[in-house]
């Protein structure tokens, strides 16, 4: 069963006149899947995601997480913003065991996953830490850290590096991919940042100005594990050229 399915998903906001956000979207996502939507400023990415998150509801079509329809956010979907979105009154520990905990678990259900998922994102010696005592990059470790901590077997990130400088992201990258290849959650990722979509992605889906639709499938041939020198190949840099002239089209 994949983990979305999307059949011919329609978006449209009431208005004078109505707007087309998104028309005949049509995605499959496999379970542990890494995916890129990749288009330009105002295509419908964004929506996805939150028709995704159930933070919207669709106006027409099908859309399943693991095979059910959802018509309220869960915890089966966590969401990184570009904005990681702590509570600036908790510290790093407080701020990652939230979620189970406002949930009622006991804290012998929670606690040794929390620790494990702040080892995974390197932020075991930062505990008592409040946010604002934080890096940029270290607030988006926390907010990953807080999701992966409350179970969420898909992660909808939507261009959560896009406020970093260029070498922190490239950091925050790497993490997420490492990440991934220990963990393996389904995660779907929105970003305006061809060669971000590249470096991560096994699939790369290029949307249409809006009305946003799907315009093509880009399946990525770099093999896994990836490294920063693979951005230096020629395979590379001839798909981030054929990627370049779809956006363009």
């Amino acid at each position: 069963m994949p983990a979305i399915q999307i059949q011919n998903l329609h978006k449209i906001y009431l208005g004078d006149p109505p707007v087309h956000a998104l028309e005949g979207i049509d995605l499959t996502v496999n379970d542990g899947e890494l995916v890129a939507l990749l288009g330009p400023s105002g295509c419908g990415k964004s929506t996805l995601l939150n028709l995704i998150a159930s933070f919207e509801n669709a106006s027409s079509g099908e859309l399943l997480v693991h095979g059910e329809s959802h018509d309220a956010p869960g915890p089966d979907r966590g969401v990184v913003f570009q904005e990681a979105a702590l509570f600036p009154w908790l510290n790093v520990w407080e701020n990652v065991i939230f979620g189970p905990k406002t949930k009622g678990l006991a804290a012998s259900e929670y606690e040794d996953k929390a620790n494990e998922m702040l080892k995974i994102v390197g932020l075991s010696d930062f505990k008592k830490h409040l946010p604002v005592q934080l890096s940029g990059g270290m607030r988006q470790r926390v907010g990953i850290a807080r999701i992966l901590t409350l179970g969420s077997r898909v992660l909808l990130m939507d261009e959560p590096f896009g406020a970093l400088d260029a070498q922190t992201r490239l950091s925050m990258q790497e993490l997420l991919l490492s990440v991934w290849q220990q963990l393996k959650p389904t995660i779907i990722f929105v970003t305006h940042d061809i060669d971000e979509a590249i470096f991560l992605a096994d699939n790369i889906y290029v949307m249409s100005a809006r009305p946003g639709r799907i315009a093509e499938k880009i399946v990525v041939p770099l093999p896994r594990p990836r490294t920063i020198t693979d951005t230096t190949t020629e395979a590379f840099n001839q798909l981030k050229r054929e990627i370049l002239l779809q956006i363009r089209h």
